[in-house]
């Protein structure tokens, strides 16, 4: 090789070095998707994600939600075993089973669901969190069958039920199946009525589909922070549908509130009081009954 193709490829090969290392570089800075301001990660991790510029709530996985709504430690997971079938050997541009082994590598979980025990100010609940990066957090077999799970064990220890919804409807891979849970999860909340167990639904971005269809707006107390999407089908089918505009902020959390469709819109980062205070209260009012 004489040298200039030598120095030629010593050149390309730095060059490629340089591209992946700034690929593969972790980003320290992050931009608001609503005010566009650049701030320090870290400075966003400290707000639990909220934008400190306008308040702009960021998304949130499962475990980080976990993080902020429960006492430090005091998470204990259940069920974290079940795992989805393919009952209909479903096939689109990617298997079902292709799509649980990228959600998988995404999340290193086999289900949109977390649900577990845990404290909240010292008072033990039942915790059910979805996590839209596992396939949109979609409600299939195991997601229902974890929340079904999670009222039982409420019921057997006389604690309240709460579930934090970040959902696109659903689970198409499993069609029928996946409908049946929303007739399942609503039947065992149900039962927490005849027990006097109060069952909170905090809705987040997104909440749609057969989510929010059933469990997500059955709650005694249903609370959605700032600005999520909360609807059933997307507005853009619901305009062609009704062939008129949609009036502004329509699905948002705080049209929902304006319209008395939710009890309330809480800020994340006051999200952790405020179920202690409702939970409080619901424990005096057991007390008095």
């Amino acid at each position: 090789m004489d040298l200039r193709n030598l120095f030629s490829k010593i050149s390309f090969d730095n060059k490629n070095k340089e591209q992946a290392t700034k690929s593969d570089a972790p980003s320290h800075w992050i931009k608001c998707p609503s005010c566009s301001a650049l701030m320090f990660f870290k400075e966003v991790e400290n707000q639990d994600n909220v934008c400190p510029k306008c308040s702009f709530h960021m998304r949130v996985g499962a475990k980080r939600r976990i993080e902020i709504l429960s006492d430090e430690g005091s998470f204990v997971e259940f069920d974290g075993n079940l795992k989805p079938n393919d009952p209909l050997k479903f096939v689109d541009k990617l298997s079902y089973k292709k799509r649980v082994e990228e959600g998988f590598e995404k999340t290193g979980r086999v289900s949109s669901v977390i649900s577990g025990e845990c404290t909240i100010n010292s008072i033990p609940v039942q915790l059910v969190v979805f996590d839209f990066a596992f396939m949109g957090g979609s409600l299939g077999s195991v997601e229902g069958e974890k929340i079904v799970r999670a009222v039982n064990r409420a019921i057997q220890k006389n604690q309240a039920v709460i579930i934090v919804s970040a959902s696109g409807g659903a689970r198409m891979q499993e069609s029928t199946f996946s409908l049946m849970q929303m007739a399942k999860t609503s039947a065992a909340l149900k039962k927490l009525d005849g027990y006097k167990l109060p069952y909170i639904s905090i809705l987040t971005d997104p909440t749609m589909g057969g989510v929010s269809a059933s469990f997500a707006f059955l709650g005694d107390i249903i609370m959605a922070e700032p600005g999520a999407l909360i609807g059933f089908a997307g507005q853009r089918v619901i305009k062609q549908t009704i062939g008129a505009d949609l009036p502004e902020g329509f699905q948002r959390a705080e049209f929902l509130l304006e319209k008395g469709s939710i009890d309330m819109v809480v800020n994340r980062r006051e999200m952790k009081k405020t179920l202690s205070d409702l939970l409080t209260i619901f424990k005096n009012e057991e007390k008095i009954s």
